[in-house]
């Protein structure tokens, strides 16, 4: 099982909250994030509640400041732990909803979706084995969209305000 600890101040002071499961709702045990310890499993936190807004993908490790989980403020309001997974990974995306258009298969980490396929924009994804992390720009920057098995028609369905993905990636024990 996983554990995460969030902390109000930078460098793990002030006020703590653990947390060994999904949560939905944080805001009444602290009103601010600017530190995360994550103790064992891999973890998404999310700006605000029921698991929406900005989304962060967490690994083990140790985040002093919330520019280390590139954070773009210091709100996190729900987190939910990703599943250990050992499998295969496979993933087809779209250039348009509702699986239309030109479509490519992936199973495997793509730091520049331009580059090696042509494209900026994918409006729908089917994934089929594993968890998955779009990005919004190459080499794993910008606005963080998780993906577990499932259809996704649009983009709004994985919480992207826009179509264009510039890289992606397996989400693993390790990052």
């Amino acid at each position: 099982m996983g554990k995460v600890i969030f902390y109000e101040d930078k460098n793990f002071q002030g006020r703590q909250y653990e947390c060994s499961t999904d949560c939905a709702e944080m805001t009444n045990h602290f009103s601010r994030c600017n530190s995360i310890k994550v103790d064992s499993g891999c973890w998404v936190a999310y700006e605000k509640p029921n698991y929406a807004g900005y989304q962060y993908m967490l690994n083990q490790g140790e985040y002093p400041d919330y520019q280390r989980w590139a954070g773009f403020n210091d709100c996190i309001r729900s987190c939910r732990m990703v599943p250990p997974y050992r499998g295969n990974y496979r993933m087809k995306i779209y250039e348009r909803s509702d699986f239309g258009g030109q479509n490519m298969e992936v199973m495997e980490d793509c730091p520049d979706l331009h580059e090696r396929f042509h494209r900026r924009d994918i409006s729908s994804a089917n994934v089929m084995e594993g968890y998955w992390i779009l990005h919004e720009h190459p080499h794993y920057r910008g606005r963080q969209y998780f993906l577990r098995p499932g259809e996704y028609r649009r983009h709004s369905e994985w919480g992207g305000n826009s179509s264009t993905i510039g890289s992606l990636r397996r989400v693993t024990e390790t990052p």
